[in-house]
């Protein structure tokens, strides 16, 4: 079982803690205000009230133990800054720290951030994706330029094969799975067929998502 520090219970951070939670994850979580604490103990294994920008706070935490922490704090930028450099000072494995501009997800990577949560851009770019073509239904970002794409087939498709199709070299892109009546179904055979009202999940760059359901 993974075990999760959350410092901040903001919206963001109570969100991430239901997530977390429902994960069966082992989870302690730590603000400056009572009341949240103590709103939303009943999720966590520990609780803890302080504050965070303090390193002797912090040392009591025994970061070392945790496999991720979140730095989820609200307004004060200045504060996620602190924090997420005092934990690595404080020997933390991963770092995730939120952000709410550019600006600051550079500054949080340069602080020692392993990795920066966005939300409100994370979302933007999600929503800008899905409402901007009629074949797009969801997405899921990777690395880099690629990600799992939930696409219509294309008229063309229905009836033919994946060998058929020859996906990978028509399209650059790799079917992972169909999707029918929310139950997802592995490709695991290159003589599965497409029929209508089936979903594909597949693996690429949006370019050539886009192109290929043109």
């Amino acid at each position: 079982m993974k075990s999760f520090l959350v410092i901040g219970l903001g919206h963001f951070g109570q969100h991430l803690c239901k997530s977390l939670s429902k994960a069966e994850c082992e989870l302690m979580i730590v603000d400056k205000n009572e009341e949240l604490v103590e709103e939303f103990m009943g999720l966590a294994d520990s609780a803890k009230i302080g504050d965070c920008t303090n390193i002797d706070v912090l040392r009591t935490f025994d970061i070392p133990s945790f496999d991720t922490c979140f730095v989820c704090m609200g307004e004060n930028f200045q504060n996620s800054l602190e924090i997420t450099s005092l934990l690595k000072d404080c020997g933390a494995k991963r770092v995730i720290a939120k952000a709410d501009r550019d600006i600051q997800e550079k500054f949080l990577l340069r602080n020692g951030a392993d990795a920066v949560i966005y939300p409100d851009k994370n979302m933007a770019e999600r929503y800008a994706v899905r409402e901007s073509s009629e074949h797009i239904f969801d997405y899921i970002a990777l690395d880099g330029n690629y990600s799992i794409y939930e696409i219509e087939p294309a008229d063309r498709w229905l009836g033919k094969t994946v060998k058929e199709l020859n996906f990978r070299v028509e399209y650059n892109l790799s079917v992972l799975a169909t999707k029918r009546n929310d139950k997802v179904r592995p490709v695991i055979s290159g003589e599965q067929r497409f029929e209508k009202g089936d979903h594909l999940l597949v693996l690429g760059t949006l370019e050539d998502v886009l192109k290929a359901t043109k």
